[in-house]
């Protein structure tokens, strides 16, 4: 029964952290590890029982999505190819290497979402007009790490964003929460036909993880675009450091 609880609270809390800027990873993964799962089983069984976070996050953002379509389905399609390629990376390789580059990323990630009007005032074009094509490139990798790993997968997106998207950084948040469930909509599909995924886990925090996606949505709204990127930024440099110290 405590362990029970204990998935049922950490689904819940990474559904929200999810749809807040993403995340949620670093809070529902070690406990699936701290139940005795070994590493690979616990990050398949996550990504698996995260999915419905994600989609709960696109549906509290539906308003915020309006008159977004062309953008969210042309950076889905470049997202999943990024996807495919990170799956395979986490299913055919041990992949040390990028694990230990991780917590760097994720920190990276953090510091250029700060200094993010400046970056996208000096690399993402006049507003108004297309993106830079350099998005692109960016959400490839970021779905590509978001399949390998997924911890801080959303910071990584939500920085390239809205480095080159020139708009209201709640719509850009929601375009991110798309192409995070794009991503993990990918991970679903290659995990469950090729990986470890303990589906009891999986039965118990994905319905905790949907319920967090809609709570997390509602607590972003109340919160100013400022407030919204220092909330990432604070939060993505703590997964960075709970990373390197894992």
């Amino acid at each position: 029964m405590t362990d029970l609880l204990f998935l049922l609270g950490a689904g819940l809390l990474a559904g929200v952290v999810n749809a807040l800027a993403g995340g949620g990873t670093l809070i529902s993964f070690p406990a699936l590890l701290a139940l005795g799962y070994p590493s690979l089983t616990a990050s398949v069984t996550n990504a698996v029982a995260l999915w419905p976070g994600y989609l709960g996050g696109v549906l509290g953002y539906r308003a915020e999505l309006r008159g977004q379509r062309r953008r969210a389905t042309a950076l889905s399609i470049t997202t999943v190819l990024g996807a495919v390629a990170g799956s395979a990376l986490l299913l055919l390789t041990p992949g040390r290497l990028f694990e230990s580059l991780v917590p760097w990323l994720v920190a990276f990630a953090s510091l250029a979402l700060l200094a993010q009007p400046w970056l996208r005032k000096r690399f993402g074009g006049e507003a108004g007009g297309p993106p830079s094509k350099m998005v692109y490139a960016g959400v490839f990798l970021g779905g590509c790490y978001g399949a390998y790993f997924n911890g801080g997968m959303g910071v990584l997106l939500l920085t390239v964003l809205g480095m080159f998207l020139h708009d209201n950084l709640h719509r850009v948040n929601a375009v991110r929460a798309t192409l995070s469930l794009v991503t993990s909509t990918v991970s679903v599909v290659a995990f469950a036909l090729f990986g470890p995924v303990q589906w009891q886990a999986v039965a118990v925090v994905a319905p905790a993880s949907l319920a967090g996606g809609f709570l997390g949505t509602r607590v972003a709204r109340l919160m100013s675009a400022k407030v919204l990127r220092g909330v990432v930024v604070a939060f993505g440099l703590g997964v960075a450091v709970a990373l390197a110290l894992h």
